[in-house]
């Protein structure tokens, strides 16, 4: 007895409403971003210092002690002339002393350099070599990391390059002018996040089933996420300046560095998030394809095994990311040898202990979130009934995943998870329960 497909469709079964819910979700994000939107020109900087490029010409450091890491100078020494490419005085050549200390540039004759140029102070102290000029060798390693991304994600590449890009365009030209013009920082966050949910999931993934509930099980985890947020900071009393550059940006631009921080957490969780929610999306859409003989528990309990497996991988990444991020800072506390009481409670440490901790409790919440929705949506597809039947009077089962070209974007998107393996052992499961 032939057997219908079960589509994937965007046009099937409860999918109509479910994007009607959408497109209005996205109206509701659109105004608000109307409303949250910055000043045309945002507050500028108290202060007359700016930085500008320049070419090394000559150097001269003659008896200074090179004992830095790549032989830069113990401490500022020398003198090196400096062709200015850029700033006021653009075209002229200047004199300043060459860099020294931790951290400092070490130059050489010929190489670009940005270097800070504050008018208050004398004449022979406006110029300072502050970093290397790095325009160029950046825009190759992000032309390499394209190259790499289509030639192996051919269309699905392009379309996360084009991703990729929303995100940037939402955080550079809405996010960070709104935070600068005093907009609320956590609210800009949570409208942003929402925005790059709704438009680079669909883009990367397609308008499908599988991604609609991932979009839905995102934008909860997101809420969900916001909240918990917002209860640790303030159980922790964190403040949000844990260093000189936070306290310099709250200084010197009033923004709220309470909600910042908040913000930070927010947009920090999202790119974890559309990778569990499209997974277990996924994963239960080819459950219910597979085998329509499941019902609610099943198809949830089966998923769920996935989810865990998917989670404990993706744990582990979150915290090696934050120790990799913060490793001169653990190096610092180790070298101080402080009581553990007292490291856990600095600001700068409690801050970098309840951003990972409340983004890993939103990453675990995701998995059951959106499974039990994916799982409710599953068991609700059209010819689900036909298909059960068939398979009860001894039809052939139902072994395609989707139909049309969503049906493949879905397959495709198995691809894009950690728990690949998983999700095809599962799916094979299914398929022997049913053939026996």
């Amino acid at each position: 007895m032939a057997v219908r497909h079960l589509s994937s469709g965007v046009g099937t079964g409860g999918q109509k409403p479910a994007l009607v819910a959408v497109a209005a979700t996205l109206v509701c994000v659109i105004a608000a971003m109307a409303l949250l939107w910055p000043d045309t020109q945002p507050r500028s900087l108290p202060t007359g210092d700016q930085q500008v490029s320049g070419t090394i010409t000559a150097l001269a450091t003659a008896g200074c002690q090179a004992t830095g890491m790549g032989g830069a100078m113990k401490e500022p020494c020398g003198r090196a002339d400096v062709k200015l490419n850029a700033g006021p005085q653009a075209g002229y050549s200047v004199s300043t002393t060459v860099p020294g200390g931790p951290g400092a540039p070490v130059v050489k004759v010929g190489e670009d350099v940005v270097l800070l140029y504050t008018p208050s102070n004398p004449e022979e102290l406006r110029y300072q070599v502050i970093d290397h000029e790095r325009g160029l060798q950046l825009w190759l390693i992000l032309a390499a990391l394209a190259l790499a991304i289509v030639a192996f994600g051919r269309l699905r590449g392009l379309t996360a390059i084009a991703g990729l890009g929303i995100t940037f365009g939402v955080l550079l030209l809405f996010v960070i002018p709104a935070i600068l013009s005093g907009r609320p920082p956590l609210l800009v966050a949570i409208v942003g996040s929402i925005g790059i949910a709704l438009t680079v999931l669909y883009l990367t993934h397609g308008v499908s089933r599988s991604t609609t509930v991932a979009v839905a099980g995102t934008v909860t985890s997101l809420t969900l996420t916001g909240v918990l947020a917002y209860v640790a900071v303030g159980a922790t009393r964190l403040s949000g300046v844990a260093d000189e550059t936070s306290a310099n940006l709250g200084t010197l631009y009033g923004v709220n560095m309470q909600g910042l921080l908040l913000a930070g957490i927010l947009i920090g969780s999202l790119g974890v998030l559309d990778d569990v929610t499209v997974t277990q999306a996924v994963t239960v859409q080819e459950l219910a394809e597979a085998n329509p003989s499941y019902g609610f528990r099943q198809l949830y309990a089966a998923a769920t095994r996935v989810g865990r497996a998917h989670i404990a991988s993706v744990i582990n990444t979150i915290i090696l990311a934050y120790a990799g991020a913060s490793l001169p800072l653990l190096v610092l506390i180790t070298a101080l040898n402080q009581p553990v009481g007292q490291v856990l409670s600095d600001q700068l440490v409690a801050t970098e202990l309840v951003r990972s901790a409340v983004g890993t409790i939103g990453l675990i919440a995701a998995v059951p979130l959106t499974t039990a929705l994916a799982a409710w949506w599953g068991i609700r597809q059209p010819g689900r009934g036909a298909a059960l039947a068939a398979a009860a009077s001894g039809g052939a089962p139902v072994a395609s995943v989707g139909g049309g070209v969503a049906g493949s974007r879905d397959r495709a998107s198995l691809l894009d998870s950690e728990a690949v393996t998983s999700v095809k052992e599962k799916v094979k499961s299914a398929l022997a329960s049913v053939q026996r």
